[in-house]
């Protein structure tokens, strides 16, 4: 008989965040062993809620073997901080109410989104359910705030990870992302009992990301659409958000805006689009381009339209957060521009796979240097789909999910 599990998902399928994706293939990937309930929002990682999402606060689906429970929130701008808290905050309560629709459950796996709220949710449905609790750690906070200075209140900063702590300490297992990461966790717990963690990379599908010729249709249409042919493609695609340090890529970039071979693509949305936007029109900076983001089904041409790929983390987020977009570059086999702390577990992957140039975040003469390596000599040649498929792969992944669950 399959044990039950209750997964806490802030955002889930058709949203597009990253985070969103990966529980989707958690999910759907671990049916075989689990029976699997999902809590998240409505679709709204854009901010807007559809119509057939506005009238009832609770929606019941079913998606490829996953019982779906969302709960409705209210719109929000990812440019103001108040609507986004409240939007934060309708779904933690109301995920909270929606526990009790879940019916019994042998095990609770919650994720590190909504900061704090995320784990609070975990130790929250492991009480009402009386179940073991899996605690899935993307990024830790407030670390992650701290690093981007989006809060200065030294007493919400001390509560929130105090709190965050109190989730950690009630868990049953903890999975992080990287071995930084790991270390984060231990460093918590100096002289006293650490919960049981575990590393597990995060992954890309594979069969469903992977290189492309340029010459392929897909390709051709992606970059005839965007503006992107015949130029050389230095790509960023992901969340254009507060922990990337983008705007001071911009300036980089403006060095180089009088290259006419070369255009400069951003793929996505988030917190800091409209501040790049400006900045691009404030700088008359042509060779720079916004594209929204791509659905699934168009994604790996997104991806291979670009010839190199920026990976980045902003200056501080060492053992707090890894660049899930990695994964995708790498399954492509496209080089890399990594601006990543060192000992960060995507900057180690980067080096010991030699699939792209590596530097300190904040060291710009060092990121101008790196770009314009690249831009003079267009690398190609890497080995990044080998490791992928032997190491990276979703269903590898997700296997060491499940064994580790099933232990519980």
């Amino acid at each position: 008989m399959k044990k039950k599990l209750l997964m806490f998902a802030h955002y889930y399928y058709p949203d597009v965040a990253s985070t969103g994706q990966i529980l989707q293939d958690l999910a759907e990937g671990m049916t075989d062993r689990f029976e699997i309930t999902v809590i998240c929002t409505v679709p709204s990682y854009s901010g807007t809620i559809e119509e057939a999402y506005r009238n009832k606060k609770y929606y019941f689906e079913q998606i490829n073997g996953v019982r779906i429970i969302r709960v409705r929130v209210p719109e929000f701008s990812k440019e103001n901080k108040i609507s986004r808290i409240k939007n934060i905050l309708a779904y933690f309560f109301r995920a909270i109410a929606a526990c009790k629709k879940a019916g019994g459950q042998d095990a609770v796996f919650t994720i590190s989104q909504p900061p704090i709220l995320g784990g609070l949710l975990g130790v929250i449905g492991k009480w009402m359910k009386r179940a073991k609790l899996v605690y899935c750690i993307q990024d830790f906070n407030p670390e992650q705030i701290c690093a981007v200075n989006y809060s200065s209140n030294r007493f919400v900063v001390w509560v929130m990870k105090k709190l965050d702590i109190f989730s950690c300490g009630r868990s049953d297992l903890i999975i992080t992302v990287g071995r930084d990461l790991v270390e984060t966790v231990k460093n918590r717990f100096v002289g006293k009992k650490c919960p049981k963690t575990v590393m597990i990379n995060n992954w890309i599908d594979e069969k469903m990301i992977y290189p492309l010729s340029q010459d392929a249709p897909e390709v051709l249409q992606f970059k005839e659409k965007y503006g992107l042919a015949g130029k050389y493609v230095v790509m960023y695609s992901g969340n254009i958000g507060l922990y990337y340090d983008l705007e001071n890529i911009m300036k980089v970039i403006e060095t180089f805006r009088d290259r006419t071979d070369v255009v400069f693509a951003f793929v996505g949305a988030g917190a800091k689009l409209e501040t790049l936007k400006k900045n691009k029109e404030d700088k008359d900076l042509a060779n720079v381009v916004f594209i929204p983001y791509q659905d699934k089904a168009d994604l790996n041409a997104s991806l291979n339209s670009g010839d190199i790929h920026w990976c980045v983390n902003a200056k501080g987020i060492k053992g707090v957060s890894c660049p899930s977009k990695f994964y995708g570059i790498a399954a492509i086999n496209k080089p890399i521009l990594g601006v990543l702390e060192q000992g960060t577990e995507i900057r180690t992957l980067i080096e010991e796979i030699g699939c792209g140039e590596v530097c300190d975040p904040g060291d710009y003469p060092a990121i101008e240097a790196m770009l314009r390596h690249a831009i003079e000599n267009k690398p190609t040649q890497i080995n990044s789909r080998d490791y992928v498929e032997k190491n990276l792969s979703k269903e590898c992944s997700i296997s060491k999910y499940k064994d580790e669950i099933s232990k519980l």
